[in-house]
């Protein structure tokens, strides 16, 4: 991963704020040594808005039945794999290189991260966190830490594989990879615990489901340590899927949707890790984590579709239900998003809330 200082500076200070409501965030590696206010008013300038309360997302909690999950195989072609249907928002990746001592090590190890039930998280935690102490994420380029040794080994092996499927998907989707571009790639890793169990009858769950912070990102890797089973916020609602064990669980983000223009679907935020309905939180059943990587940009990157626009027309022209001599909506759906900053959009995407409404809305055309 290449990644400047300024960069790993912009992500600290974007990231270092808890989620509770409170007037300044708490100390982190980039800003325990400044005062609160500083710190404060040093994000505020950064980013050129007000610091907001950051308020939980508020979802709809309710899943649909669970779809079978697309599954993919790393080698020999995954290019070619995926270039055979539309890749789908969410696949598990089977016969990938990441040698499997690694996740079950950094499973281990990151359990004596997390403070006790009921206490407050340290203030040694890496970058951003939740305020109850559930969810912590760190940058693994500017990681140094001998604590997260065994998770940041983790990140680089899933970055390696994740830079790989966003090279396929590029090719089966048709626009040139940003990512080839050396320093416009970075990544954050989110440790998580897992959320409440699920209701018997109407699959919903009882604690309310919540995708966690929200962070734009290209695509997401969940290495699969053991069987479980997860809920995703794809773009047709909350589905649950159970992925295999020693498959990475991989997710499409925002970012890959606009530059596809709207070619991929996505699924927003992280997959949550749900308890089955014999386990409770804080038992000893379910003192599992997930580790999921981020694939994502530096903060000073524009965003925009990257599908030729002639292909575009040329899909649009002819059209799933018609032969392209409609009401020519084909010419003016080419682009369906604008461009926008990637910095203004993680503000807005990690720190403000959202009732029922795609953060993407706001820049479709």
């Amino acid at each position: 991963m290449a990644s400047s200082s300024s960069t790993q500076t912009n992500h600290q200070l974007l990231l270092s704020s808890s989620y509770t409501a409170t007037p300044a965030p708490p100390p982190t590696p980039s800003n325990q040594n400044l005062p609160s206010s500083t710190a404060s008013d040093a994000l505020s300038r950064l980013l050129h808005h007000h610091l907001l309360p950051p308020p939980l997302l508020s979802l709809p909690s309710r899943l649909r039945p669970s779809p079978p999950l697309p599954r993919f195989s790393f080698h020999p072609n995954l290019t070619q794999s995926l270039s055979t249907t539309c890749p789908p928002p969410f696949f598990q990746l089977t016969h990938h290189p990441i040698p499997s001592h690694l996740p079950k090590s950094a499973d281990l190890h990151s359990l004596s991260l997390f403070p006790p039930s009921h206490q407050s998280p340290p203030d040694t935690w890496p970058l951003g966190h939740d305020a109850d102490g559930r969810s912590f994420c760190f940058d693994p380029a500017s990681s140094s830490s001998p604590s997260l040794s065994s998770l940041t080994e983790l990140a680089e092996s899933l970055e390696k594989v994740g830079l790989e499927v966003v090279e396929a998907l590029s090719c089966a989707v048709g626009f040139d990879n940003p990512l080839r571009e050396k320093g416009r790639a970075c990544s954050l890793m989110w440790v998580s615990l897992p959320n409440g169990p699920e209701d018997d009858e109407d699959g919903s769950a009882k604690a309310g489901l919540n995708p966690g912070r929200v962070y734009p990102y290209v695509v997401g890797l969940q290495y699969q340590v053991r069987r479980r089973k997860y809920s995703l916020l794809a773009d047709s609602g909350w589905v649950s899927v159970e992925p295999e064990v020693d498959s990475v669980l991989v997710t499409i983000g925002d970012i890959a949707q606009v530059w596809s223009n709207g070619k991929l679907k996505k699924v927003r935020g992280r997959p949550v890790a749900n308890l089955g309905k014999e386990e409770s939180v804080g038992s000893s059943s379910s003192s599992c984590v997930s580790m999921c990587l981020l694939v994502t940009l530096s903060m000073d990157n524009i965003i925009s579709p990257l599908v030729p626009l002639a292909a575009m027309m040329l899909e649009d022209s002819q059209g799933k239900d018609g032969d392209g001599d409609g009401d020519g909506d084909g010419d003016k759906t080419i682009n369906k998003f604008c461009a926008f900053s990637f910095e203004e959009y993680a503000w807005r995407v990690y720190h403000e809330r959202f009732h029922f409404k795609d953060p993407l809305d706001r820049y479709r055309l």
